[in-house]
């Protein structure tokens, strides 16, 4: 009685063949060209001349006209001015609060924009070893094509060999396919990946510009007049009212 034997396990493995693995690269193209497709229509949406709002912030905040300077902030659909307008909010409870308010902000915020991108990572990474998995099991077919059939010796053997050669550089570049395609799924989840991140870097530069505007407003002698509520939310009078 023979022992069990992992080698012969995965040789009847690869007799399956390699097919499966492609199917599997196209179908994590797919996924990858949704969330690409996904991610960068979202991004878009987010566009806004942060430049420009960061001069007319800053100035509404100096003119002490913080309804103003809150409109211009939910006006734009950039996550920067969701987070100033957050902090905006609570600088009536000082710019401890402030600060902490937008730092809660600014942690949802990023989920937000990092989301889904660790599968465009994950299959960026990977995906060419999974290719590279179905050009083993190809490679491992064709050689096992080699083996002159049971029972078969000579010169008879030697004909079996040379009629399997071609069906063995057919199953070899075959094999090659999958790796192939692992690169060509690959290559644009990296590409897609590394821009989106300086795509968001840029965002959360821009949100710090707004942060520190608002923690400088904070941080001022007119905080310390009454508040007054807008849209429900407490907020400093404006600095002519605390004379």
């Amino acid at each position: 009685m023979h022992g069990f034997s992992l080698i012969k396990l995965f040789t009847s493995f690869a007799m399956m063949g390699a097919e499966w693995v492609m199917w599997v690269l196209i179908a994590l193209s797919f996924v990858s060209v949704s969330i690409m497709i996904e991610r960068a229509r979202y991004y878009r949406s987010l566009r806004d001349d942060l430049d420009a709002l960061a001069v007319r912030f800053e100035a509404l905040l100096r003119q002490g006209d913080l309804a103003g300077a809150a409109k211009a902030l939910r006006a734009s659909p950039s996550p920067a001015a969701l987070v100033a307008l957050a902090g905006l909010r609570e600088v009536s409870r000082g710019a401890a609060a402030a600060d902490c308010v937008m730092i809660s902000s600014l942690a949802r915020v990023r989920r937000e924009l990092e989301r889904r991108l660790a599968f465009l990572n994950t299959v960026g990474n990977n995906a060419p070893f999974v290719g590279l998995f179905g050009t083993v099991i190809g490679i491992i077919q064709a050689f096992d094509a080699l083996k002159p059939p049971a029972g078969v010796r000579g010169a008879a053997a030697a004909a079996a060999a040379a009629s399997a050669t071609g069906r063995v550089m057919g199953t070899i570049a075959e094999a090659l396919v999958a790796t192939a395609i692992g690169l060509l799924v690959a290559i644009p989840a990296v590409a897609a990946f590394n821009y989106f991140q300086r795509q968001i870097k840029s965002m959360l530069t821009d949100t710090e510009a707004l942060t520190q505007l608002v923690l400088a407003h904070a941080h001022s002698p007119a905080i310390a007049a009454p508040a007054k509520r807008i849209n429900g939310h407490a907020e400093p009078a404006p600095a002519s009212a605390a004379s």
